[in-house]
């Protein structure tokens, strides 16, 4: 395991745009610790948008992961690309030639699926510590610790994301292909949801098929966290409206994501056993 790890990474690290990616996507998730500086004032209202709760813990695990999951794409590019370039450049060949086998390759690739989903959890779950030893109203340890399945939901994501990312650059072998390939299954999901509901089941059935999708699935687990902070709630009852979501994370939609990753990562390895390289 260790030995298919470094090679994965030595690959990585050797090429210039895999590494500034990996560089900026690291950077960009500290950079959430940004949003505590947003102050404005408007006349006599100060506005400081830490002291509006969204670093308070619990609340913080939910809004962090939210935020920080958007910039995933940053590795779903390296992933494409680390496929694309097996194939350009040929190591794929070389490797199955120097006594890797395709089961081992897939697992490596997969293994450096986890490694960056693991290392991003670590690294959320730091700077949300921080934010909120600082920031939190509230520091009691079994709040602070309370809410953390936000943390394994984002893990999931991540897994089941880049395992979607690896199957299409195995699928298509180009990486611009790829990417394409995966804003148009995105595009395709809501196309096939409307579709649904419009034509063939009522709009709740198709709500509940549509949770079962690949793309939808992954997001189902981090749900929109701006509704959850207090302020939005007041605003809401003064105008008459109740805000009443669930925003918990259910075992059912870690099941549905960990099934996805299962199937890409199956498909993954049926690609490249029956492709002649």
């Amino acid at each position: 395991m260790k030995r298919l790890l470094q090679i994965e990474f030595i690959k990585l690290w050797n090429n210039r745009s895999s590494r500034v990616l990996i560089l900026s996507y690291f950077i960009l998730l500290t950079s959430i610790a940004l949003i505590a500086a947003i102050r404005f004032d408007i006349g006599p209202i100060e506005f400081h948008l830490a002291e509006q709760g969204i670093f308070n813990f619990p609340y913080i695990w939910h809004f962090n992961t939210f935020v920080t999951a958007f910039f995933k794409l940053f590795l779903a590019i390296v992933i494409v690309s680390m496929m694309s370039n097996e194939y350009s450049n040929k190591t794929i060949k070389q490797n199955l030639i120097d006594g890797l086998s395709k089961k081992e390759f897939i697992g490596s690739k997969f293994l450096t699926v986890l490694s960056f989903a693991g290392v991003s959890t670590v690294f959320v779950f730091v700077v949300s510590m921080i934010l909120g030893l600082i920031y939190s109203d509230y520091n009691e340890v079994s709040i602070i610790f309370s809410d953390m399945e936000f943390l394994l939901a984002f893990f999931v994501k991540l897994v089941g994301f880049f395992s979607f990312c690896l199957f299409l650059g195995i699928l298509v072998r180009r990486s611009a292909f790829a990417l394409g390939f995966l804003i148009l299954w995105a595009i395709l999901e809501q196309v096939f949801f409307g579709l649904l509901g419009w034509r063939f089941v009522s709009w709740e059935t198709a709500q509940q098929i549509k949770d079962f999708f690949p793309l939808e699935s992954m997001a189902n687990l981090i749900k929109e966290p701006v509704s959850r902070l207090n302020a939005v709630q007041s605003v809401a009852e003064q105008i008459g409206e109740t805000i009443e979501l669930d925003y918990q994370v259910h075992a059912y939609e870690f099941l549905i994501t960990l099934a996805w990753t299962a199937l890409f990562v199956y498909w993954s390895y049926a690609l490249l056993r029956r492709r002649d390289l």
